[in-house]
């Protein structure tokens, strides 16, 4: 990760109030702040991370999971009780079986510019 002792501030106050009235028109509700942050926040948890990473690629069953993330079954099955509650993931059952994927395109693509980002954004040099 990469860290500077401060960010760069302005060396005067000066607050343009059109360009803040214009962006202030553009943000989204105070809820929808909440729910999004909610959902970066579930993404953040590597294990999370990597089941969506996969989930994104096949639909597979816990044991799948377990497979691939090193994580117990009772520990992959908390990880998509949590992914389903921010409705990540869903699941269909199929006899005994059990499969998990992704609940729409949108997470595949967040996860996607999120893994370009940190590719390209740690390969240059710092501003």
């Amino acid at each position: 990760m990469i860290k500077e002792k401060e960010s760069p501030v302005c060396g005067i106050t000066y607050i343009d109030e059109k360009k803040v009235k214009k962006v202030e028109k553009k943000l989204p509700s105070r809820d929808t702040l909440y729910n999004t942050a909610d959902i970066l926040k579930t993404l953040g948890d590597p294990t999370r991370l990597k089941i969506v990473i996969a989930l994104a690629e096949e639909e597979l069953c816990v044991c799948d999971l377990t497979a691939l993330t090193d994580v117990s079954v009772s520990g992959v099955s908390h990880q998509l009780r949590i992914l389903r509650g921010q409705r990540i993931v869903k699941y269909r059952r199929q006899g005994k079986m059990v499969y998990y994927s992704l609940d729409d395109k949108h997470v595949e693509d967040i996860v996607a510019k999120a893994l370009q980002h940190v590719k390209e954004s740690y390969t240059r040099k710092p501003h």
